[in-house]
């Protein structure tokens, strides 16, 4: 039992901790579009990507462990923890439009 807790634990924190730096890398790339550098915008991009991929790895194990009968107790930390990928995931989306924007307006 306190096994399973500390695997729910660390799958919800793998959902915060790579949401948030998702979400920074993101915001980071937005900075770099800023100021003209889209290499490193791009760059950005991409490694928020790689966060959300991690994110996702750890919400798709909590969903495996559900669907195989392993009934996950839904905590007010769990809930942060999807608020946190979805907040990320939005927010990486709403980036790349901004880096393109600056691009077209550096044409």
């Amino acid at each position: 039992m306190a096994e399973e807790k500390e695997q729910d634990l660390q799958s919800i924190m793998g959902l915060i901790v790579n949401g948030g730096n998702a979400k920074s890398s993101a915001f980071e790339a937005i900075n770099a579009a800023k100021t003209g550098d889209f290499d490193t915008a791009t760059a950005k991009l991409k490694e928020a990507d790689h966060f959300l991929v991690e994110a996702h790895n750890a919400q798709t194990d909590m969903l495996t462990a559900e669907a195989n009968g392993e009934h996950a107790k839904v905590t007010l930390l769990t809930v942060h923890s999807q608020d946190h990928i979805m907040n990320a995931i939005t927010f990486r989306n709403l980036a790349g439009e901004i880096v393109d924007l600056y691009k077209r307006l550096a044409e």
